[in-house]
């Protein structure tokens, strides 16, 4: 199928306001579309106890107060509107959170001096009963010998970003029974493929912690793999995949040392592998309390065989196989990675609870990024929110070092912007396909920017990832401080893009203006920062009638939303943005 491309019009004013026809809105005085003041910020660390809550639950915040005036109040708003604020009294304090279910909210602590406001954090509250409808993954990947101070340090720092899921990436021994007991009792320790040791102890820790903080903990495996010697037990050979229709040779994912075994490839849609691995799951989940099955495969291999001769097409294996497993534990969660989108539509048709694209090549480009994300909500009838798994500065990982703050940023913007989630936080980030590398660091800006990035898709969860539909909208600018050009957008302008979400218009702008590559995974890390833009003078064409408008962006005051004057004389509507730096969100309310 091919991708959808988003197709709207976004003109360039050329000449000065006085030029512009609608002789009305063109000589609206600049002093009435100036806005206030931008707060100052502070940035003072802030939490809360859980990555997200039910209705009515009660959210705990802790912040760092000794930097805080006796005045300082909290306000929690959704969108733009503020529902209730009280004084912020000491270093922790409570919230019941609204009945509705499936919201986003902002937190926003701050104080008011002379008139001026300064804000001094923010943070999002997911109100959401079932983790499914807004997936935010993460991953774990090392389970040697850790103390609980090292897993609490771990998962704690994930509850800041409002991680609501993790993968068990390599947790397991062999992929075709990945929990080895010892009798009925589970080994202490065993090792994974590439010979590491793996704690049962660990795993089970980790899987406790993360549900204290109410994220989801998945078994991340293969849905046909196999080590060496499967068959002593138990996996038959006419369950294997093969490369010729004479069944002479088995497909297999060549693996050298250290790796303790290649692995061999089954058929997912046959039934007695199916159950096979069932039973093998079955032991899984009595001994560790894991929510889920974060199911793998490696991609097109291209024509291969049943041991019977047939033909087999894998990508038409997936969803019988995840429908089978969903049938065995209908309690469990599931996710399955489409490798480059191989397999989706299945996937997206079958009883997966949400959707998983590993993007490899062909798909380079932020547009490819976008493509990808709508074309999941067309598979799933706009049912199933999209995770991406995108590897961040891939070569640069090859050796130790950092990861380009802008190129993270860029892609996050672009994958937040289009409803989407970036599957790329754990004990590390991730740059490889092999979680465990840790080569590349992330600096202090990138940190800091990263927590404000998922507050801002959380708190505006509603506006990004709850339906919708991308719509064509008419915006110009008149003061030569932005070239505004269409979505998939070129180097040198800024993307605009909008978004319809009930009574409500969307504007997305993407700040492409100094960018040096639109490879989104910008491997040896060269993306530049863009350029500051600030107090740009903007009209949007509307035939209805605009109620209020407001912005919010995550690189100013934390993801705060603020309002925006206007004026709008006919279809006409002045205003002017505060600023842009990597994305800003406009919203319009009628």
């Amino acid at each position: 199928m091919r991708l959808r491309r988003i197709y709207l019009i976004v003109s360039v004013a050329i000449g000065c306001f006085s030029c512009d026809k609608n002789k009305d809105s063109v000589d609206t005085p600049p002093d009435v579309l100036a806005n206030t003041a931008t707060p100052s910020y502070s940035n003072i660390t802030i939490a809360t106890n859980k990555a997200a809550y039910s209705p009515g639950d009660e959210v705990t915040f802790t912040i760092d107060n000794s930097a805080l005036p006796s005045s300082a109040k909290v306000r929690y708003k959704y969108q733009n509107s503020v529902l209730s604020e009280s004084s912020v009294a000491g270093s922790s304090w409570k919230w019941t959170t609204p009945a509705t279910d499936y919201s986003g909210y902002m937190a926003e602590v701050y104080s008011t001096s002379d008139g001026k406001e300064t804000i001094y954090s923010t943070i999002a509250v997911d109100v959401s009963s079932n983790w499914k409808k807004f997936p935010r993954y993460g991953f774990l990947s090392k389970f040697p010998q850790l103390s609980d101070t090292e897993i609490n340090g771990v998962i704690n720092n994930l509850n800041r970003f409002h991680i609501n899921g993790l993968q068990f990436y390599d947790w397991h021994n062999k992929h075709h029974k990945p929990l080895p007991l010892i009798g009925s009792t589970p080994a202490s320790a065993w090792k994974d493929i590439i010979n590491r040791d793996i704690f049962f102890r660990t795993v089970q820790k980790y899987i406790s912690a993360a549900h204290s903080r109410n994220m989801k903990a998945m078994f991340y495996n293969l849905v046909y793999g196999a080590w060496d010697n499967a068959e002593a037990d138990g996996v038959q050979k006419e369950w294997y995949v093969f490369t010729d229709n004479t069944h002479a040779n088995r497909d297999f994912h060549p693996l050298s040392s250290p790796f303790l075994s290649n692995i061999y490839l089954l058929d997912p849609s046959n039934q007695a592998w199916q159950q096979y691995l069932e039973n093998e799951n079955r032991k899984v989940f009595q001994f560790l309390d894991f929510d889920g099955f974060h199911m793998d495969q490696l991609g097109d291999r291209g024509a291969r065989y049943r041991y019977d001769g047939t033909f087999l097409n894998l990508s038409q294996t997936y969803k019988p196989f995840i429908d089978a497993v969903k049938a065995d534990e209908p309690q469990k969660d599931i996710v399955m990675n489409a490798v480059s989108q191989y397999g989706q539509k299945g996937i997206a048709e079958s009883s997966a609870d949400f959707l998983y694209t590993e993007v490899w090549g062909p798909f380079d480009s932020y547009s490819d990024l976008s493509n990808l994300i709508q074309q999941n909500n067309v598979y799933s009838n706009n049912t199933k929110n999209t995770v991406l798994a995108a590897y961040m500065n891939y070569d640069l990982a090859n050796n130790n070092g950092y990861f380009n703050t802008p190129s993270v940023l860029m892609a996050n913007a672009v994958i937040f912007a289009f409803g989407g989630a970036h599957l790329e936080l754990g004990e590390h980030m991730l740059g490889k396909e092999y979680f465990p590398n840790s080569n590349l660091s992330m600096k202090d800006d990138l940190k800091s920017a990263l927590v404000n990035y998922y507050d801002f898709l959380v708190a505006y969860q509603n506006l990004l990832r709850d339906g919708g539909a991308f719509n064509n909208v008419t915006l110009t600018s008149s003061d030569h401080k932005m070239l505004i050009g269409v979505w998939p957008v070129s180097q040198g302008t800024v993307a605009a893009f909008g978004k319809k979400v009930e009574n409500t218009q969307v504007i997305h702008l993407i700040n492409f203006t100094n960018s040096t590559t639109q490879n989104w995974r910008d491997n040896t890390g060269i993306q530049a920062a863009p350029v500051l833009i600030k107090d740009a003078r903007l009209m949007l064409t509307s035939n209805a009638a605009v109620k209020k408008m407001w912005m919010a962006s995550p690189d100013i005051i934390g993801g705060a939303s603020r309002s925006l004057n206007f004026v709008q004389t006919g279809n006409k509507v002045s205003f002017t943005l505060p600023e842009l730096q990597y994305w800003v969100m406009i919203v319009v309310e009628y």
